[in-house]
């Protein structure tokens, strides 16, 4: 029987293509180097100017507007926009939990309106078994 692989997967923000070593950058990246020497890298993946629509899009594989994320998430969205991940799109966890996997995410989501209440935007409601990281965007860690 075939072994599942394990997937990383790594969204870094405001960070541009040549900017680690394994792309060229002048910035000594070993760690991130060797998960790329070792995995599958993403060469032709092209993103929006701002974070959330490409988080939404690098979880889904969709346009950003068929998620809901077309913009930054915020309560200031445009009426009948609500600026967040929504429920006819499937995540990539969602879509591992399916075959078994499990799902762990790190970091900023930045996918949801709602900070305080569950939401069926937030990260363990989209697939992910745990999540330890912000819900929005500016924040400490």
């Amino acid at each position: 029987m075939l072994k599942k692989p394990n997937i990383v997967l790594i969204l870094n923000d405001d960070m541009g293509y040549s900017d680690i070593g394994c792309y060229g950058g002048e910035i000594d990246t070993p760690n991130l180097d060797r998960l790329a020497a070792n995995g599958l890298q993403f060469t032709q993946f092209y993103n929006t100017a701002r974070c959330s629509p490409s988080r939404a899009s690098l979880l889904t594989g969709l346009h950003p507007h068929q998620t809901g994320v077309g913009i930054l998430v915020d309560n200031d969205e445009p009426e009948g926009y609500k600026g967040e991940l929504n429920n006819c799109c499937i995540t990539i966890a969602e879509l591992l939990k399916e075959n078994e996997y499990a799902t762990y995410m790190s970091g900023k989501w930045h996918l949801s309106n709602e900070l305080f209440n569950i939401s069926d935007s937030w990260p363990n409601q989209r697939g992910f078994d745990h999540f330890y990281g912000t819900l929005g965007g500016a924040a400490s860690y």
